[in-house]
């Protein structure tokens, strides 16, 4: 009955897409249902088969040994942090991007991640029929992040017309960033985080090209350049008497240190002040009625759509108030409350859990990407996308309750 459930929603998770869609009339079916077709393969690939299931663990374990390695630089410096029965939420979880993110910006420095980014992003747009630059920039997001992947891509975006913009607006709310994943292995299983970024990546695709269907002629599906990347390597390059000049490598280095570090304090500032408040919210609806907290009005709202993932009513419920959390606050508050306990959880809860909160999607990332853009097209595409965040905002939830329900059929 469950799985019966978990198809449903599926369905119903789509057909919220086409509810919403812009243009429902020039939906292009066809590249959606193949897209589909090979996120389902994919999901079943790496969750029903011995040699997915190596593959995404493989790689878990590749990023938790680097936050290993991580923690010798941490240990160097703040021993009393490390040695220790227990590590705090910043020692174990956000130090370690302190090396990891300069680890990325190296291997894009060296063109080792423009060369991956650029034959995935092809080979993307080959299987799928999409856009060149759309499969590209998924990729791109991937790897980078929202906000680096729209820096890096600002010559194309001067040049694509509005409808496009506001389409990579809308799938820059699902993606993640490859530096910080060490992160999320320490907090909940990596076989399901890992699965669920690829799952991402096509998902995106889908939900955009339902929401908001743009017709692309061959004089437009074009790549202009890919300019550098990453937090730092946005900037590691600088025209000198018309040449391109490679910026230093230790002054390169030394500005993706500083970067990630600023990233770590974002994170902790984040954290902090969206649990603090929070809490403070509950306090103040419990003057009403001590039952009443915002995780359990959000329950309420969400639980018709945690239903559908197959789940019986009690983790139903209990689901969609982590849902809620998520889009509210972000992935890092969820995790933090279920990463001691997530273990006991039903194999299938724990992927479906595990695959919707590895997104960006929630409401402030919303403003980051306004910002972001804010800096790099003209008013016109601006108006655009400010006039859109709804659907910016349905467009990443949509993506994470079809990436959690794709997964799910397959793990119980």
């Amino acid at each position: 009955m469950y799985l019966l459930v978990n198809v449903v929603g599926l369905l119903i998770f789509i057909g919220v897409g086409f509810l919403f869609s812009k243009k429902k009339k020039e939906i292009d079916w066809r590249s959606v249902l193949i897209m589909l077709v090979i996120n389902l393969v994919l999901a079943w690939f790496l969750t029903s088969f011995s040699i997915g299931r190596d593959i995404v663990l493989g790689a878990a374990n590749g990023f938790n040994w680097l936050v290993q390695v991580a923690y010798t630089g941490i240990a160097f410096a703040l021993p009393s942090w490390v040695n220790v029965k227990q590590m705090d939420f910043v020692a174990s979880v956000l130090l370690p991007i302190l090396m990891i993110i300069p680890l990325f910006d190296i291997l894009t420095y060296i063109g080792v991640l423009p060369w991956v980014i650029k034959w995935l992003g092809r080979g993307l747009a080959k299987i799928t029929g999409q856009p060149k630059f759309e499969s590209f920039f998924a990729v791109e997001m991937m790897f980078l992040g929202n906000t680096e992947a729209l820096a890096v891509s600002s010559l194309q975006l001067k040049q694509m017309k509005a409808e496009r913009t506001l389409t990579l607006a809308m799938m820059s709310m699902s993606c993640v960033t490859a530096s910080i994943i060490g992160a999320y292995t320490q907090m909940m299983p990596g076989q399901f985080i890992l699965t669920a970024i690829p799952v991402n990546i096509i998902n995106a695709i889908i939900v955009t090209n339902i929401l908001n269907p743009v017709k692309v002629t061959p004089e437009e599906d074009t790549i202009a350049k890919m300019g550098g990347s990453g937090s730092a390597a946005v900037e590691a390059t600088e025209m000198v008497e018309g040449k391109v000049e490679r910026e230093p490598f230790f002054s390169f280095l030394g500005d993706s240190i500083l970067n990630a570090g600023k990233l770590v304090l974002i994170i902790t500032a984040n954290v902090i002040a969206f649990v603090a408040l929070a809490a403070l919210i509950d306090k103040v609806l419990q003057l009403v009625n001590p039952w009443i907290t915002l995780e359990h009005l959000l329950g309420i709202v969400m639980f018709p759509f945690a239903w559908l993932m197959g789940l019986d009513v009690h983790h139903a419920f209990e689901f969609a108030q982590f849902m809620g959390t998520k889009l509210v606050t972000n992935e890092f508050v969820v995790m933090g409350k279920v990463q001691h306990s997530i273990g006991s959880f039903a194999p299938h809860y724990q992927a479906v859990l595990t695959v919707f909160v590895t997104s960006f999607a929630n409401f402030s990332t919303v403003g980051m990407i306004i910002g972001a853009f804010k800096g790099l097209v003209d008013r016109e595409k601006n108006d655009m996308i400010a006039k859109n965040v709804g659907y910016m905002l349905l467009s990443g939830i949509l993506v994470s309750l079809l990436s959690a329900a794709t997964v799910g059929l397959f793990v119980w």
